[in-house]
């Protein structure tokens, strides 16, 4: 509405119906995405509905290796999921612990992920210890709020439903009836994860993510590899390793991944 409308609606009480007709200058977006890339189909024709199956309550895989991580999950108390980015390790991991708390087969959900930056130093960070950790933590918060809606994830963090931490303070700890999420462990420390693990306690499922091959530690520092070779051999603990066939982002990820 222009002044001279307002003008005239506070002095008449009546409105331009020409104020709200279309404007033909202004260029609108065209909001059809077709023929763009889509996860479900590849080809794009239906993107806008196949994506809207993506946020449905109860998840489904979409590669062979995905199936097998949901299966060892289910299965097992400690599952560690390595693979490359995009395999959905984190995503997965993170659904399974909403699934089990809103079912009541635990009381809280835990996630923890190291405040390790990615080759650059961000310098000091203004604010208090959460506003410091906010950005490490950030990838956590997108996957909790893709599977619930923000106005929860808020209230269940409140209640203590819902806890998100850095390693460093995890130390000490005895996480019991609890969904414990370990995520970005390639940044870990062989003594860190070793007590990242000794954490689990009773009626409690701990689910460790992670990609060796991107470790942001100098070469030689992280232990996730270490770890992992010395479960194998463990029958109560499944180590599963996802390939690039089993990357859900764009294509181009698995072909750069290919000869990066």
């Amino acid at each position: 509405m222009t002044k001279r409308s307002a003008k005239r609606f506070m002095r008449e009480g009546t409105l331009d119906a020409e104020q709200y007709q279309p404007d033909a200058k202004v260029r609108r977006l065209n909001v059809h995405v077709g023929g763009g890339w889509s996860p479900m189909n590849g080809n794009g024709s239906h993107a806008n509905e196949d994506r809207d199956q993506s946020y449905v309550k109860t998840i489904k895989p979409k590669s062979e290796g995905q199936a097998a991580l949901m299966s060892a999950i289910d299965e097992k108390n400690l599952v560690l999921a390595l693979g490359p980015a995009g395999t959905g390790k984190t995503y997965l991991a993170i659904a399974k612990a909403v699934e089990a708390l809103e079912a009541g087969k635990v009381g809280r959900i835990v996630l923890s992920r190291p405040a390790v930056e990615a080759g650059e130093s961000i310098g000091f960070l203004p604010g208090d210890m959460e506003d410091k950790l906010a950005p490490y933590l950030r990838p956590l918060y997108d996957a909790l709020t893709d599977r619930l809606s923000m106005k929860r994830v808020k209230a269940l963090m409140q209640e203590g439903l819902i806890e998100i931490a850095p390693v460093g303070y995890m130390r000490g700890r005895t996480l019991n009836n609890a969904f414990v999420v370990i995520d970005e462990a390639q940044n870990c420390t062989y003594t860190q994860l070793k007590m990242l693990l000794t954490r689990l306690g009773w009626n409690s499922t701990m689910i460790v993510t992670g990609d060796p091959a991107q470790s942001d530690l100098l070469p030689g520092i992280s232990g996730l590899a270490d770890v992992a070779n010395r479960f194998e051999a463990v029958e109560t603990i499944k180590v599963v390793r996802l390939k690039d066939t089993d990357i859900v982002r764009h294509p181009l990820v698995a072909q750069m991944l290919g000869v990066l």
